[in-house]
Order: C-alpha cells, then structure tokens, then sequence
C-alpha cells in the first residue's frame, strides 16, 4: 500500500467503503396471566418508547462523531416504535487513513465521544414486542442497523448499544462492502482488522454469555450471537416471585423459558422436552 512519511494509506478520493452493522436484542419474559402479559408489553412500550430509542441513537452517532441530519421517529399503536436518523459525516478535514486507528479493533466506549468521519449513513431502530397468547411467553425484540461509510467502524458503537438494553439473546451481523481506492489504483476492500465480533464487546460482557461465530471471511462477513449463562427464573418472572410457586410450576416456567431461548438462539423450532 502507499504511504505518506505518517504510515497513513493515501486514498483517491473519498473512503467509500460501507460498513453496515445489525444489532438484534432479545428480552424473554414469563408473565402467568393475560393482566400481566398485558402490562409487561406495556412496560416494555414505555421503556423503549420513541423518545428514549432517539436518545440511544443520538448517543451513537456521538460516539461516532457523526452530524445528525434528520430525525424521524414513530409510536405504533397498539405496541412498537421506529426511529430512523439521517446522519453525515463530522466536520472535520478529510485527510489519509490511519492505519494504527483502524487497527484498533478493541470495544468502543460506552458514554465517551470518539471522533470519526460518516457519509451517506443512516442509523435506524425498530421495536417488536410479541407473546404466545397460551404460552405465558412473552419477548421484546429490538433491531438496530448502523450504516456508515468513511474511515471507523460502527463497531465501535456496539459496546454502549449492549450496555443500552437489557438483554437475554443478542445477535449481531457486520458487513463491508465497496472498495475505496489508494492513489496507486489498488483497491481497499476492508481498511481495518478484524478477526471477530467478539473483539468489540468487552470482556466483562464475553463472560456473561455463551458465544457462537459464523464468519465468512473472504467476503468481509461476520457473525456472532450470544445466549445468557447465568438463569435466575426470578429475573424472567413479571409480576410475580418464584417463592409465590410451587416447585412443579417454577420447573416448567423455567423449560418454557429456556426452551424459548434455545429456539431463538439456535434458529430453528425444537422439540419440547420434559
């Protein structure tokens, strides 16, 4: 690669590479009558409301020091809301890619400022609450998709989106496309390092779940998703204790439950076991 006297690459125009993250996070709860699933879907439709999803996205694009430039955000009734924002990039000079910054393929922050530069992206996040009307089961799905294109990663915005939600499944998809090009002609395909997912969340978060990687690496796609170790049946209870159950009932709450995780981590219907 050519390089400047700095060890930066030197470009032909603008990085234009894409680099598209998805972030999908699951909350499962058991709510035992039709009055709690009732309420627990609208806790959950106030908790992660319009107003308060527009908040944790502007803190995204703070972090990567993006421009917002248009702001559109919906409550859907009965239940769910979208926010989508416009972003461009930071007004800062563009100048030769860093390679030591890109090289950087540590966890982001969760409230500090990292400046980048962003164009043509966009950051979106759409809610879907859902129960089984016989199950008891109710889940809370929240899909983010952060969409840049410049010199950093939306990555680095990953480790404050983990800390922004509770979560029990989490499954994340990043993808870069494009090519930028040096002066030289050469084209860049990915302008950073990247082995795992896993690298970006801290290890704080690593230990409290099981991890699993599908990555295609030829073609700049990587894949990661992760199950909650640790099962405290009082965590997934919505107004009720399991000290209020009988043992038999608080078994087969916890099956349902973890029957319900396995399925979404896995993918797939699985058969139900006693």
């Amino acid at each position: 690669m050519n390089k400047n006297t700095h060890g930066k690459v030197q470009l032909h125009g603008f990085n234009n590479l894409t680099k598209t993250l998805s972030f999908n996070i699951y909350d499962i709860c058991y709510a035992k009558s039709v009055s709690d699933r009732n309420a627990y879907i609208e806790y959950i439709d106030e908790q992660y409301n319009a107003e308060r999803l527009t908040s944790i996205l502007e803190h995204v694009t703070q972090i990567l020091g993006a421009n917002i430039l248009n702001i559109a955000k919906q409550d859907y009734y009965p239940q769910g809301s979208s926010v989508t924002l416009l972003v461009s990039e930071s007004h800062t000079k563009e100048g030769p890619v860093n390679r030591q910054m890109l090289k950087d393929n540590t966890p982001g922050p969760a409230p500090e400022i990292v400046l980048a530069h962003l164009d043509k992206s966009h950051i979106t996040v759409h809610t879907y609450p859902e129960y089984h009307p016989d199950g008891g089961v109710a889940t809370f799905r929240a899909d983010i998709d952060v969409s840049t294109c410049g010199q950093i990663s939306p990555l680095k915005a990953l480790n404050f989106l983990i800390h922004s939600f509770e979560a029990d499944i989490v499954t994340i998809d990043y993808r870069v496309r494009g090519f930028a090009r040096e002066i030289t002609g050469e084209k860049i395909f990915i302008d950073h390092d990247i082995t795992s997912i896993q690298d970006f969340i801290p290890d704080e978060v690593r230990t409290d779940y099981q991890m699993i990687d599908v990555n295609v690496y030829q073609e700049n796609i990587f894949h990661t998703k992760c199950k909650l170790k640790n099962f405290d049946l009082d965590q997934y209870l919505f107004g009720h204790s399991q000290s209020e159950l009988h043992p038999d009932e608080a078994r087969m709450i916890t099956q349902k439950i973890k029957h319900e995780m396995d399925e979404i981590y896995y993918g797939r219907n699985m058969p139900w076991s006693r």
